[in-house]
């Protein structure tokens, strides 16, 4: 019994490499976003024989990006909507922006693996005059007894939902925080262990401290190895 069989042969060579693809279209504006957000944090598998492949997505900061988009610092056109942890999330589409983000966010997991970091903060201050209107506080206890033959185990819903409560009082916190109503910038302070080697494009600085202010705590949540309590702090109104 005869049938037919199909062939089917890709030079991706041809179809790729050899194309200039910058000169086949010119996308601005809305449609460039359009695509960013079809494409961003997707994810593939591939399946060799029997074996699959996993390709992760793309991560991002989701905090740093929720504190961004709530306090009014970017435009809220300028991000877009992803899915974390059970909750919808907005991160930012400004290729500069996410740029800075991930650099920071990269040194600061290797820290996170190293043990080695005690804080992370995030101060919002008024352009021009760089006073600090708000100062976001993630406190990083270690725990330095932990080595490569520790076995410890916390649930993925137990951390998830640690993650999820934070998350959501970022979201909430424009309910009790005061207006940002001049234009504001921010700037991230990493406190380490003494001695560590940091970024050459990274510099001192001072701690950002608020005179004057208020504190709201926020929920923290642990991993068993790291316990994160996180704080805000803002100017009092006049």
């Amino acid at each position: 019994m005869q049938k037919d069989l199909h062939l089917c042969f890709i030079d991706h060579s041809r179809a790729f490499d050899k194309v200039k693809r910058v000169e086949l279209i010119d996308i601005y504006g809305k449609d460039l976003r359009v695509i960013k957000n079809l494409y961003w944090d997707q994810t593939a598998s591939v399946r060799i024989e029997e074996e699959h492949v996993d390709f992760k997505s793309i991560k991002r900061d989701y905090g740093l990006n929720s504190i961004l988009y709530q306090r009014g610092l970017y435009p809220p056109e300028s991000f877009t909507h992803a899915q974390q942890w059970g909750l919808t999330m907005l991160v930012t589409c400004d290729e500069e922006l996410r740029k800075f983000c991930d650099q920071i966010i990269s040194q600061v997991k290797t820290w996170l693996m190293d043990l080695s970091i005690e804080k992370l903060v995030v101060v919002i201050k008024q352009k021009g005059t760089d006073e600090v209107l708000e100062r976001w506080q993630f406190d990083i206890d270690c725990d330095k007894t932990v080595n490569n033959e520790t076995k410890r185990e916390a649930s993925n819903k137990e951390i998830t939902s640690g993650i999820q409560a934070v998350i959501r009082q970022i979201t909430a916190s424009v309910t009790f925080l005061p207006l940002l109503d001049k234009e504001c910038s921010f700037d991230v302070l990493v406190y380490t262990d003494k001695g560590l080697e940091v970024p050459t494009s990274w510099g001192e600085t001072g701690p950002h401290l608020i005179y004057n202010s208020e504190e709201v705590r926020l929920k923290s949540f642990s991993t068993t190895i790291h316990k994160v309590s996180a704080a805000v702090a803002f100017k009092k109104s006049d």
